[in-house]
């Protein structure tokens, strides 16, 4: 990584491809066709060949794959100098990312872009959950803005009130060794998510009575998870709902997680949408209209957001024409824009480029001083706000 910091190329020349799990390479290759067309067009001999060099360079690596890779590609291609001016020799690096890819990103610059890549290899927190009663449990995790359950065990112990013909004492003795034998299964399935398949920095306990309490007492589960126990929590409900629930009421104990700082955001802007002037916009035109403002001081953007800034530039007088459309919608797109004459002069000649609308919203929110906070679509909140078009903001001020 530090490797790749370091290089430098002359003018626009490094290329930066970002490609998600879903994203199918032959639209990669036909896109990264697109912009061999483009390059075309540069006016410097030397910065078009370099670029129409690393981009056939970057489309022959990926045909030599058969499908995207579980977590997606990251090549970073260019003429880098060898022995100074001159001496530019086309070198490509290939990534293979820890964590998958969430955003198609292609970027013709200076250097390489590796914002991305530093992201993923930040080393996220993984914190266990666990909601048990006398009738069921749930295992889960967190880690940075992902909630997963992992693992769900019913007890099959019998109810408190004894089957006729039974003594008391008999029944409750019966009981206890159901219930033993139970957390004895539970501690299994616990250990085995939270030790074995993952590793977590520490564990949150919940559940309704004092199922939870006998069971920790009763030193059930691994050494190592005990001594991590963070938190315990009366709630409602054991299982799955238990877990959900324990997030919430973990809220303090989680601060410092992903996940809590997204579930604060989207209800407040929730909150903020359910209120007669609340400070809120959504759909891609409010939010922006809202940055050129300076009215917008937090942005919400879905992580799977497939959408492209367009911007086609009058080869003649320089008149410029910008469009955000739906990734599916690019070629189309990019026709009519070639087609339709300049506003200013009446020329067809055009040069066109395109970068990530979450990059574009980023760019536009620096201007402003706002932030973005890109949302799971994982978690509920995640889809909630993708029920609003994917794209939201928390305001200063009603304009």
């Amino acid at each position: 990584m530090s490797e790749l910091s370091e290089k430098k190329g002359r003018g626009t020349e490094l290329i930066s491809l970002y490609i998600p799990p879903k994203k199918a390479l032959h639209e990669v290759i036909a896109a990264l066709r697109d912009e061999y067309g483009t390059a075309s067009n540069i006016k410097s001999d030397s910065t078009r060949n370099h670029v129409m060099d690393a981009l056939v360079k970057t489309m022959q690596r990926l045909k030599l794959y058969k499908a995207t890779p579980e977590n997606g590609l990251v090549i970073f291609c260019g003429a880098l100098p060898t022995n100074g001016p001159g001496s530019e020799t086309i070198f490509l690096y290939e990534v293979f990312p820890p964590k998958p890819v969430q955003t198609y990103l292609y970027r013709c610059d200076d250097h390489f872009h590796l914002d991305i890549l530093k992201d993923m290899l930040k080393e996220e927190k993984t914190i266990g959950l666990l909601s048990i009663d006398a009738t069921e449990a749930a295992v889960g995790i967190i880690a940075g803005s992902r909630f997963e359950v992992v693992d769900e065990i019913t007890s099959g112990v019998s109810g408190k009130h004894r089957a006729g013909g039974q003594s008391a004492r008999r029944f409750e003795r019966l009981r206890e060794m159901e219930l033993t034998e139970y957390y004895h299964r539970v501690a299994r399935h616990v250990n085995k998510a939270l030790l074995e398949e993952k590793t977590v920095q520490g564990l949150i306990v919940g559940g309704p009575g004092g199922t939870k309490d006998t069971f920790l007492k009763g030193e059930f589960l691994d050494y190592r998870l005990r001594r991590i126990v963070l938190a315990v929590f009366d709630t409602s409900y054991a299982g799955r709902e238990g877990l959900r629930e324990l997030v919430d009421k973990a809220a303090d104990v989680l601060q410092d997680v992903r996940l809590i700082e997204e579930k604060k955001l989207v209800n407040r802007f929730l909150r903020e949408v359910n209120t007669s002037n609340g400070l809120a916009a959504y759909s891609v035109k409010d939010v922006l209209d809202a940055l050129q403002k300076g009215s917008a001081e937090t942005v919400l953007v879905s992580e799977d957001l497939e959408w492209l800034h367009m911007k086609a530039v009058c080869s003649k007088c320089g008149f410029t024409r910008e469009v955000n459309v739906p990734r599916v919608n690019y070629i189309q797109e990019k026709q009519r824009l070639l087609s339709t004459p300049c506003d200013n002069c009446g020329s067809l000649e055009y040069e066109v480029s395109e970068m990530d609308f979450i990059e574009y919203l980023e760019d536009q929110a620096n201007i402003s001083s706002a932030n973005v906070e890109v949302i799971s679509s994982r978690s509920e909140e995640g889809a909630m706000l993708k029920s609003f078009g994917g794209v939201a903001a928390l305001l200063r001020y009603k304009v």
